[in-house]
């Protein structure tokens, strides 16, 4: 299969190029830096420039005759109170987490069309599901992808193209190096530094790039997809029906204790 990963510079989206080249599929990363591999081709593309990603996209399609799937991974954390946030810092996350993974699914999409398949994984984040502190823009970024992945999924499924988002945990990565992180104001300072602490301490304990690797495996093997996926702790993931059933209150108080809050 011809697979397409954005973001394979580091972290996950570097697992799982690697992963699935080794698996002798052909791979294809697209990121802002070259990198070398022995098992897929990087195209060095800054997938928030639409005229980048054509490009990419044309090069790849004077290799290959299809394109099969498409992994929707480059993206990037932004931490701070709301209220410190810049008008600059929320339009970057929001143009690299929503508008580049558009960009490019368009990019493919005339060509699965044309062969009546294909598959792409927005890869979201578990976070998307409620607004955690001092991450209300990371949430609400993959939160928008998630509904535009909704909303695509109607569209294009009279050509046999199958949408998901997978959401998942924190995984073991230097995400926190690459953060965006807003001005803290001294009203919020010393919460902050707790929840940042926290936050920090549960990427290092997270679930190992290569897991997720496998797990998208086992997803593209399925006949069909749901929606919507779920990949991390139980500790994380439980969050997730807790917010369906629980009532408002009491779940806040949840995440309020789980965060260290209060």
């Amino acid at each position: 299969m011809t697979i397409i990963i954005t973001g394979t510079s580091a972290g996950i989206g570097f697992a799982l190029a690697e992963y699935f080249g080794k698996k002798g599929h052909r791979v294809f990363g697209l990121s802002r830096k070259n990198v070398e591999s022995e098992f897929f081709t990087s195209i060095p593309t800054d997938i928030t420039d639409h005229l980048q990603v054509e490009k990419a996209i044309s090069e790849i399609l004077k290799l290959e005759t299809r394109i099969d799937i498409l992994i929707n991974n480059a993206g990037m954390g932004m931490v701070g109170p709301v209220e410190d946030s810049t008008q600059e810092e929320i339009l970057k996350l929001f143009n690299l987490n929503l508008v580049g993974s558009v960009q490019t699914m368009s990019a493919v999409l005339p060509k699965m069309r044309e062969q009546k398949f294909g598959k792409i994984i927005n890869i979201s984040s578990i976070g998307s599901e409620m607004g955690l502190p001092f991450r209300g823009f990371y949430s609400a970024s993959k939160s928008a992808l998630d509904k535009v992945t909704e909303s695509i999924r109607y569209e294009v499924s009279p050509w046999n193209i199958e949408v998901c988002a997978l959401h998942l945990g924190d995984i073991k990565t230097k995400i926190a190096e690459n953060r965006v992180k807003s001005n803290v104001s001294g009203a919020y300072q010393k919460t902050f530094d707790k929840v940042y602490e926290l936050m920090n301490s549960h990427v290092d304990d997270g679930t190992e790039p290569l897991e997720v690797a496998e797990y998208i495996e086992k997803l593209l093997n399925k006949n069909s997809w749901k929606a919507h996926y779920y990949f991390g702790k139980f500790g994380q993931k439980i969050g997730v029906p807790l917010k369906w059933i629980l009532p408002q209150k009491i779940y806040e108080n949840l995440m309020k204790k789980y965060n260290k809050i209060g």
